[in-house]
C-alpha cells in the first residue's frame, strides 16, 4: 500500500509541517506500526526551488519511498458538478485515487463536489468550505481529514456542519482548500452556478 503527503513548499519553507506528521503518524500506525520523520525532508530541498511555489509530494509505505518537487499552478475551476456517489471511501491519503478520478472524468467538470448518503463531503481533490452571509462552514461528513482543513478549524476560521445536498443553496459560494490552497487565494465558485448531476 503507497500513500502520498503533498506539502507546500514556499520560498524554501515548508508549511504546516506538524500537520502532515500527525497524517502520517496516524496512518502508518494504522497499517504498519512504525513512524517515519518527515523532517529528513528539509534537506532534500533542490537549490534551485528555494525560490518560489511548489508541492512537495512525499511517498510513503512503511519508509519514505519517494520524494518530488513539482512547480505549483493554481488550477482554474469554473465548471463544477454536484455528484452523489454512496460508495466512495477515501479516509487515507492513498496513491490509488481511480474512483475519485473516475468520477470526476464523468462529470466533464474542472471539480466536483461529492455527496454520499445525502450529505456533501469533499471534492475531488480538496476539502469544501461554504461561505454564508456572515460565516465559514466545512462539511463535518469529509471524505478526507485534511490538513488545511485542521489548521482552519484549529484557528477558529471555519465551523465544521453537516450539510445535506439540499442546504447547498442556502449558501453563497465554496472554497476548494487543500495544502496547497489557502481560503485567501479564493479559489471558489458561485453555488448558484453549480450543476446537479
Amino acid at each position: 500500500m503507497i500513500f502520498s503527503e503533498a506539502i507546500k513548499l514556499k520560498d524554501g519553507v515548508f508549511h504546516s509541517m506538524n500537520y502532515h506528521q500527525e497524517r502520517i503518524d496516524r496512518t502508518l500506525q494504522d497499517f504498519y506500526q512504525t513512524a517515519i520523520d518527515l523532517s529528513v525532508i528539509n534537506d532534500m530541498i533542490p537549490g534551485h526551488m528555494k525560490s518560489g511555489l511548489f508541492k512537495c509530494r512525499v511517498l510513503y509505505s512503511d519508509k519514505i519511498e519517494k520524494v518530488e518537487f513539482i512547480p505549483y499552478f493554481f488550477r482554474c475551476i469554473r465548471k463544477v458538478g454536484v455528484i452523489t456517489d454512496n460508495e466512495i471511501d477515501y479516509s487515507y491519503k492513498y496513491t490509488e485515487r481511480s474512483n475519485l478520478n473516475k468520477l470526476l472524468q464523468k462529470s466533464g467538470c474542472d471539480d466536483i463536489i461529492i455527496v454520499k448518503n445525502g450529505l456533501v463531503t469533499d471534492a475531488s481533490s480538496s476539502n469544501l468550505v461554504f461561505k454564508s452571509p456572515k460565516e465559514l462552514f466545512t462539511p463535518e461528513d469529509y471524505l478526507l481529514p485534511g490538513t488545511k482543513r485542521r489548521l482552519l478549524l484549529d484557528r477558529k476560521k471555519i465551523k465544521e456542519q453537516s450539510i445535506r445536498i439540499e442546504d447547498i443553496k442556502t449558501f453563497d459560494s465554496v472554497y476548494f482548500i487543500n495544502a496547497m490552497i489557502d481560503l485567501e487565494d479564493d479559489i471558489k465558485v458561485q453555488t448558484s452556478s453549480l450543476l446537479y448531476l
